[in-house]
């Protein structure tokens, strides 16, 4: 579980950054340079999903609470509707105009979704953990930005496509989440 806590925590502080001081990220790229810290940056997201898939693995799964829903329809729709808000953070999309931060509200809906799933502590320390920071990336990001300026409005077909692509990679997810998470969904429907 240290390590899953630790990836987590490393995640969110990353992440953090940015929104939280400005000031010290835009001098590490005045001094260093836009291409080292983006690197750099990436470098740290490796080492905190390394962390998390490796601490994931190594939990020892002890259950915390009683998940109030299976992986039956409702968990179903909540993931699917992660996978198109995370597909059209992406893209130019009408989405963006609804919402002001698709992909972390993406984030909060696959972590919900699992939270009400599985109630194990592991499940909670990732899937609780990467929900907070995304609220909290949200509030940060609102309080530093100020006042949303909403997007253009892009032609429907963009909206299309997202749903097109969201669903062929939800389809995706239920096919194979077995194979690459563990638990299969096929029998969810």
């Amino acid at each position: 579980m240290p390590f899953l806590i630790a990836g987590v925590l490393f995640w969110s502080f990353t992440h953090f950054l940015p929104s939280v001081l400005p000031g010290l990220r835009a001098r590490l790229i005045e001094r260093f340079g836009a291409g080292p810290y983006k690197g750099l940056f990436s470098l740290d997201i490796v080492i905190a999903l390394t962390l998390i898939i490796v601490g994931w693995r190594s939990a020892e799964v002890v259950p915390f609470y009683a998940p109030p829903l299976t992986a039956g329809p409702w968990v179903l729709v909540l993931m699917l509707i992660s996978i198109i808000l995370f597909v059209g953070s992406r893209m130019p999309t009408n989405i963006k105009r609804r919402i002001r931060h698709p992909q972390l509200t993406a984030v909060i809906a696959w972590s919900l979704a699992h939270l009400l799933s599985n109630g194990d502590t592991r499940s909670v320390v990732l899937f609780g953990g990467l929900g907070l920071w995304a609220i909290l990336e949200i509030l940060m990001i609102n309080r530093r930005d100020g006042a949303w300026v909403r997007p253009q409005a892009v032609p429907l077909n963009r909206d299309l496509l997202t749903l097109l692509l969201g669903g062929v990679m939800f389809a995706a997810l239920v096919y194979f989440h077995g194979d690459l998470f563990g638990p299969s969904l096929l029998g969810s429907f």
